[in-house]
């Protein structure tokens, strides 16, 4: 016959120890520094948000690929980890960010975000493959899907969509599905 150990007796009735407390955040001091250096390099640039590995700078389509060569160059982000974009329809805009990143030590859980801004009525942007090779199936995507042209983009056939699609681009906000 097997023994059931015993179970510990219940803690004595008193008030419960205060919660430990929560470790501050740190600051986002890589951030800052970042934000410090695009800045100086590119006055107009206007840094959008500031998080402990995250950071998202808007700048003109004009500029972006000034930025992103600085990027790259000077502050060793190496990779493109994807490109996506929002209508900002009240806004009469669409945005394209490109999010990249560095393998370099210390930075590898880091994101920098780079944004541009454009009308949706004439919605064309420079594109960042000769940057980055990597931007060519994203830009492809973003393109098929919000109709944004990037002008000098090797090939931005559909990947997605019919060959012979004629509507709206799908993740525009104004796009109604035909089922709905």
């Amino acid at each position: 016959m097997s023994q059931v150990p015993a179970t510990p007796p219940p803690p004595p009735p008193g008030p419960s120890p205060p919660p430990a407390a929560a470790p501050p955040k740190p600051e986002p001091v890589r951030a800052k520094d970042l934000a410090a250096k695009i800045s100086a390099k590119f006055p107009g640039v206007k840094a959008d948000y500031l998080r402990e590995k995250r950071l998202k700078v808007t700048t003109s389509a004009a500029a972006i690929k000034d930025l992103a060569v600085f990027a790259r160059d000077s502050l060793g982000f190496d990779h493109l980890s994807t490109v996506s974009g929002v209508d900002w329809i009240a806004k009469n805009e669409l945005e394209v960010i490109y999010f990249v990143g560095s393998l370099a030590p210390g930075w590898a859980d880091f994101v920098l975000c780079l944004s541009e801004r454009i009308p949706r009525d004439s919605p064309v942007v420079p594109t960042l493959v000769e940057v980055w090779t990597g931007a060519d199936y994203h830009e492809r995507e973003t393109h098929e899907m919000f109709g944004i042209n990037f002008q000098g983009h090797p090939n931005q056939a559909h990947i997605l969509l019919p060959e012979d699609w004629n509507d709206l681009p799908p993740l525009r906000k104004d796009y109604i599905s035909p089922g709905r």
